[in-house]
């Protein structure tokens, strides 16, 4: 029982590890740079390009903070229930849940307080949008969650 909830625990803090990572690199980028400029990091590779996001991933549903706001603050509830209530199933699965509540909560404090994300990194040589710290954790989260899937099949497989 207490390997339970020192793994909730655990997952819990990683979040708030990356919100904080989030907000904190979101600040230091709109106090260095400010809205409207830009500063090369790597020459044809990496700018940092402030920009207001009042949409969802790729500017998706632009101009409606208030039920992308509505939808993060439930997102985030909902993922605290799942990592309170149900067990972690995996390694994979709970870095998944971490990542995914810490870019939720992350891009949600944003439109609720701003109006909108702030999103930074610009990757110069493909045409990508401008993404920023909690965007990089919920597709790490993603990346977790096929990882879990792929090693549930295969010990599925092996267990025939």
């Amino acid at each position: 029982m207490n390997l339970l909830k020192s793994k909730k625990k655990k997952i819990i803090a990683c979040s708030f590890y990356i919100i904080f990572l989030d907000q904190l690199t979101k600040f230091l980028v709109l106090s260095t740079l400010g809205y409207e400029r830009s500063k090369i990091i790597f020459t044809n590779l990496l700018t940092l390009n402030l920009v207001k996001n009042k949409g969802a991933a790729f500017s998706l549903f632009s101009n409606s903070t208030n039920i992308l706001t509505i939808t993060s603050i439930l997102a985030a509830l909902l993922l605290i229930s799942i990592i309170l209530i149900s067990p972690p199933k995996s390694f994979w699965n709970s870095i998944g849940l971490a990542y995914l509540l810490g870019g939720t909560v992350g891009n949600g404090i944003d439109r609720l307080f701003k109006g909108y994300v702030l999103d930074f990194l610009e990757i110069i040589p493909i045409n990508f949008p401008i993404f920023n710290v909690a965007d990089i954790s919920i597709n790490i989260a993603i990346v977790c969650f096929i990882i879990d899937m792929i090693k549930t099949q295969y010990k599925s497989r092996e267990n025939y």
